[in-house]
C-alpha cells in the first residue's frame, strides 16, 4: 500500500469512528442494526447495533418531545409514539433518521396496538374503539373505525381489512366490510397472529385446542392442529409467522424454549433459550425475547439457514455520583 494509500485509509477510519459521535446527529439511526428496543428505565428508543451475535445497545434516538412509549413495526421502518403530554404521533424510520408522519382523525392513546406481519396496517384500540390505520409507513391514513370489547389479543392482516380479536373465551373475525364471525372458542391467554400477505392465521391456545393453524381464513378457511398443548407449547408468550409465512414460531416461558413448525412438511424443533422468554417481538428477521433491563437482551435470529439464539449485552449500571 502506497504511503497516499495508507494516508486515505487512516482518514477514512477516523470518519468512520467519529461519525455516531459528530454534532447534530440527534434522531439519526445510522447501520447496521438489529432492530429497536424501548428503555423503560430512560424512556427512550434506543437501536440495537450491528448483526445478530455481535451488537450492542446504542444511543437513543431523538424524537424532538419526551415520549411515554415507543412501538416499532416489524420492519423497523415506522413507530407508534406517544408523548409524555399524551398526545400520539407516527414517525417514519429510515436509515437515515426519524421524521413525523402527521395522519388525520387518529386520536386517543392506545390501550393497544397490533402490527400486521409487514407492518402495513395497524390496529390501535383504545376505550371501546378500534382504530386501522393503512399505507404505512409512507402513506398512512386512517381507514376504519371498528367498535370492540376489551380484546386480550389482537391481530391484523397485512391488507388491514381484517382483525382477529381473542376476548371472552372466544376468538373473532371482524372485517371492516362489517364481519363478525365466531372462529373458535379459546381460554384465556390465546394468543393470536395473521401470516404475511395474506389471510392464513393461528391460534395458539394451550388451555383448549392447542396450536392451531387456518389457512385462507377469510374464505374456505381450512383448519389443521399442529401441537395439543404439550409442554412445548405451554404458557405461550408470542406466535409469529416467518417472514415467508413458510415457518411458524412459538415462544414458551415455562419451556424456556421457542419452538418452530415447519408448515410444508409438519416438522417441528425446540431451540432452547437460556432466558425465560417474555415476549416475541418481531424486528426484521429477528425477534426479541425479552425487555431492555439489567440482564442481557435475547434474540431469535432467522436469518441463518439454522434459527439460532443470541445475546446483546445489557446495558451498563449507571454510576453513582
Amino acid at each position: 500500500m502506497t504511503n497516499m494509500a495508507t494516508r486515505n485509509w487512516r482518514i477514512l477510519s477516523i470518519v468512520l469512528v467519529a461519525a455516531p459521535f459528530l454534532p447534530g446527529q440527534e434522531g439519526r439511526v445510522v447501520g447496521p442494526n438489529s432492530g429497536f428496543v424501548f428503555d423503560t428505565v430512560g424512556h427512550t428508543l434506543r437501536p440495537i447495533r450491528g448483526i445478530p451475535g455481535a451488537a450492542t445497545v446504542g444511543d437513543p434516538l431523538d424524537f424532538g418531545f419526551d415520549v411515554a412509549s415507543v412501538l416499532v413495526a416489524p420492519r423497523q421502518d415506522w413507530a407508534v409514539v406517544v408523548a409524555t403530554d399524551a398526545s400520539l404521533h407516527l414517525f417514519r424510520i429510515t436509515p437515515g433518521t426519524v421524521v413525523e408522519r402527521p395522519i388525520d382523525g387518529l386520536s386517543g392513546v392506545p390501550e393497544r396496538v397490533a402490527f400486521s406481519p409487514s407492518g402495513t396496517a395497524a390496529a390501535l384500540y383504545a376505550s371501546g374503539h378500534l382504530q386501522i390505520v393503512n399505507g404505512l409507513p409512507d402513506s398512512p391514513t386512517l381507514t376504519s373505525t371498528l367498535d370492540l370489547g376489551v380484546p386480550s389479543a389482537l391481530a391484523i392482516s397485512d391488507d388491514g381489512a381484517y382483525v382477529l380479536s381473542a376476548a371472552v373465551g372466544s376468538i373473532r373475525l371482524l372485517g371492516t366490510a362489517g364481519e363478525n364471525i365466531k372462529v373458535m372458542d379459546a381460554s384465556d391467554g390465546a394468543l393470536i397472529a395473521f401470516a404475511p400477505g395474506g389471510h392464513d392465521a393461528a391460534v395458539s391456545d394451550s388451555g383448549g385446542a392447542g396450536l392451531v393453524w387456518f389457512r385462507d381464513l377469510t374464505g374456505s378457511s381450512r383448519q389443521s392442529v399442529l401441537a395439543s398443548g404439550d409442554a412445548e407449547v405451554a404458557s405461550p408468550v408470542g406466535l409469529a409467522f416467518s417472514a415467508d409465512g413458510r415457518t411458524l414460531f412459538v415462544a414458551s416461558s415455562t419451556a424456556r424454549s421457542v419452538s418452530t413448525f415447519d408448515l410444508a412438511t409438519g416438522n417441528r424443533a425446540a431451540i432452547p433459550c437460556p432466558c425465560a422468554p417474555a415476549g416475541f417481538v418481531p424486528m426484521g428477521n429477528t425477534f426479541r425475547l425479552n425487555e431492555l433491563g439489567s440482564e442481557p437482551l435475547w434474540l431469535l435470529d432467522t436469518a441463518a439457514g439454522q434459527p439460532r439464539i443470541v445475546f446483546v449485552p445489557a446495558l451498563p449500571a449507571p454510576i453513582a455520583n
